[in-house]
């Protein structure tokens, strides 16, 4: 598994492209998110700002690069050649998403500290933590789920469209009008819980047996994706 990851992180250094699309763009953006929080505040708040930030890096950054990667390696048959070895397939998938799960988990941990330090620190990190690795989790499960139907990386960018755009615009969505109305909806979609987990931990007022009963949802998302991720994910029959 770890020389896996050790090759796949050399890989992803090696292409610019990856490079750009998935790491470079997005810290483009969350460096904008930054430079006007006070703006962003004024329309939702610094909570809201957070969970942007971490959605933008879990969206275009994570997910889409998972995708990528797991398509490419598949029209490569790189993902055979690992089949013809000894190496289990959880070991072989973990191996291929373990680099991009890690600069992810990086670049968020960066973010929001540079985002607590101009602005405000978060009411509860333990709880950040939390929303933080819940939604990586629910995004690389999804990821795996879309890389079934993504025959190569340049179909990647159309297939991974939908979810990475959809859950930034639940978390806008949330982030800036609450959760009062349509409660259950806004709980339910794709990282709406995560949105107001994240909301929560970093402003504060709420009970975290409260906020923590918002896992539920996310929790859910994550075994609905890796269900959607075994039945729909192509393997190369073994040798």
């Amino acid at each position: 598994m770890l020389s896996i990851a050790r090759s796949e992180l050399i890989q992803i250094f090696r292409n610019r492209s990856v490079l750009i699309t998935s790491f470079v763009m997005p810290l483009a953006i969350c460096a904008f998110f930054v430079y006007q929080h006070e703006l962003f505040e004024k329309i939702g708040s610094l909570g809201y700002v957070a969970a942007i930030l971490m959605f933008t890096v879990c969206a275009f950054g994570l997910y889409t690069s998972s995708v990528t990667t797991l398509a490419s390696r598949r029209q490569n048959l790189f993902l055979k050649r690992l089949r013809s070895t000894a190496a289990g397939d959880a070991s072989i998938l973990v191996g291929l998403v373990l680099p991009v799960t890690a600069i992810a988990l990086v670049q968020v941990a960066v973010i929001l500290t540079v985002l607590g330090v101009i602005a405000e620190t978060p009411a509860n990190v333990g709880l950040l933590v939390v929303a933080v690795l819940a939604t990586v989790a629910m995004m690389i499960g999804l990821g795996l789920a879309t890389a079934g139907l993504t025959n190569s990386p340049e179909h990647a960018q159309v297939t991974t469209l939908p979810v990475s755009l959809g859950v930034i615009a639940v978390a806008s969505w949330v982030g800036i009008s609450g959760t009062d109305d349509l409660t259950l909806l806004k709980r339910l979609l794709p990282g709406g819980s995560a949105t107001e987990l994240a909301v929560d931990a970093w402003n504060g007022g709420v009970a975290v047996g409260d906020s923590l009963l918002l896992l539920a949802p996310t929790l859910a998302w994550v075994v609905v994706a890796v269900v959607l991720a075994s039945r729909m994910f192509r393997w190369e029959p073994r040798r």
